[in-house]
């Protein structure tokens, strides 16, 4: 196995060992890494920012939306909500298709139907009509994000998957950090041109990357060691020796009489455990990128293009948290407590943030830590379970917690956007979403530390 301390030549995501004198293997190692970073992650990270921008872009156009359209907080919250119905319903059979078809067609017809489906949103004129498109927009991006995590499983073993991982979903923020002020620019630049709101034109406008880019995926990615021509003989035979070692650490940690088929999945205890950590986390991270641009109009932000100037700040700050703990957890092959403290910095953030709901300073500093907590949660997280899931168990396995986890998804907006019209305020929501965080952190304690740390 390499060691895992850093080479001062080599970036920390390529980071092999100091000694002077490495032998063949780990030369080879070194070079096949990062061919494989460079050929894949940078594009990863590109379809997650289009996917995430997708997704959530409805938090904005609700600025607009809700006033044109006469649409409650409740019929807000349960249409961003529906989403992951359609997501919940087809995750599974999507990941194993994948599994089955390969990830360069399947995640290409992901995109190009989403960003199909994302673009009709300007047409949506009734609340049926946008519970029936955030449903069909669940339903066409199902798969895309459990699917990626798998795939990395397919590249990187797990003493480095959870920077990659990491770096993947820095994805979230980086859409936060450029998507939200070019939302709230599109909004007000090209609102009443042709006679169509500025709202319709974000959906328009920002569903065209996620076509472009579906059609690249064709061409840039593969499907896996074998079939990636940038690979020479000798660093596709070091890459598949760590993934097959991967695999049999894998099922030892599964333990015996935990098989690897779909049925053993549905079986273990330990899935269901993971599903039930996940759904807090998720609560919290759906709950602040739908709801970021209202917190921050609702602290006194005015100007479409000033709110998501201001979203984007929490946003920054947490790409540095999740790639610096993600890196921290893999150097000490630590996984529980590096996702108890940012679980426990998202609920002090919620907390506090709700506490000085009319303070711009002090709100948007208290959205900064809770984002740095609750998006830096995701990418830890999935160090958990692939740590005990391989082969058809891992494609099975992801789907299924990822699929039962995101239903926060579907309960997270609906939940707050309900406690909002009762009681007109955003303070009781946030407080409830620190509670759910605090349960999160203590489920992840009570995980065994050696079914995880490795």
């Amino acid at each position: 196995m390499p060691s895992n301390q850093p080479a001062a030549s080599v970036p920390a995501f390529d980071s092999l060992g100091g000694n002077a004198r490495l032998d063949a293997d780990t030369r080879i190692e070194k070079r096949a890494y990062s061919k494989v970073f460079w050929r894949i992650m940078p594009f990863l990270m590109l379809c997650y920012v289009v996917a995430y921008l997708d997704r959530v872009n409805v938090g904005f156009a609700k600025l607009q939306m809700g006033q044109d359209l006469a649409f409650s907080e409740t019929v807000f919250g349960l249409g961003a909500g529906l989403f992951f119905i359609g997501y919940f319903l087809f995750e599974l059979p999507s990941n194993l298709l994948m599994h089955k078809i390969g990830a360069r067609i399947w995640i290409a017809r992901i995109m190009i139907t989403w960003g199909i489906i994302s673009a009709l949103f300007m047409f949506v004129q009734t609340p049926t009509q946008f519970y029936v498109m955030r449903f069909l927009l669940g339903l066409a991006e199902a798969g895309f994000y459990p699917g990626v995590i798998l795939y990395l499983t397919y590249w990187f073993p797990a003493n480095r998957r959870a920077r990659m991982i990491a770096l993947f979903m820095s994805g979230i923020p980086i859409a936060g950090m450029f998507g939200n002020p070019l939302s709230g620019w599109i909004m007000d630049a090209f609102n009443g041109t042709h006679g169509m709101r500025g709202w319709q034109w974000m959906f328009l406008l920002e569903a065209l990357p996620a076509f472009v880019i579906g059609l690249l995926t064709i061409f840039v990615l593969r499907d896996g060691i074998d079939k990636a021509p940038w690979l020479d003989a000798d660093e596709k035979r070091v890459l598949k020796r760590n993934i097959e070692e991967d695999q049999r650490n894998a099922g030892a940690a599964a333990g015996k009489g935990h098989g690897h088929s779909l049925g053993a999945v549905f079986a273990d205890r330990r899935v269901w455990w993971m599903c039930l950590i996940y759904f807090c986390f998720v609560t919290g991270q759906y709950a602040l990128t739908f709801w970021m641009p209202t917190l921050v109009k609702s602290s006194g932000v005015t100007g479409n293009f000033n709110i998501g100037l201001l979203s984007a700040i929490p946003f920054l700050c947490a790409v540095v948290v999740m790639n610096i703990l993600g890196h921290s957890a893999d150097a000490r092959r630590e996984r529980r407590w590096h996702l108890i403290v940012p679980a426990l910095m998202g609920a002090a953030g919620f907390a506090i943030a709700a506490s000085f709901t009319n303070n711009t300073t002090v709100a948007i500093a208290a959205l900064s830590l809770a984002a740095a907590g609750v998006l830096t949660c995701a990418p830890l997280f999935w160090s958990l379970p692939t740590s005990f899931l391989s082969g058809i168990a891992a494609a099975s396995g992801i789907a299924v917690v990822n699929s039962v986890g995101n239903l926060a998804g579907f309960v997270s907006p609906y939940m707050v956007g309900a406690l909002k019209d009762l009681t007109q305020s955003t303070q009781l929501p946030m407080y409830v979403l620190s509670a759910i965080l605090v349960v999160g952190a203590v489920l992840v304690w009570l995980t065994p530390a050696k079914l995880v740390n490795r």
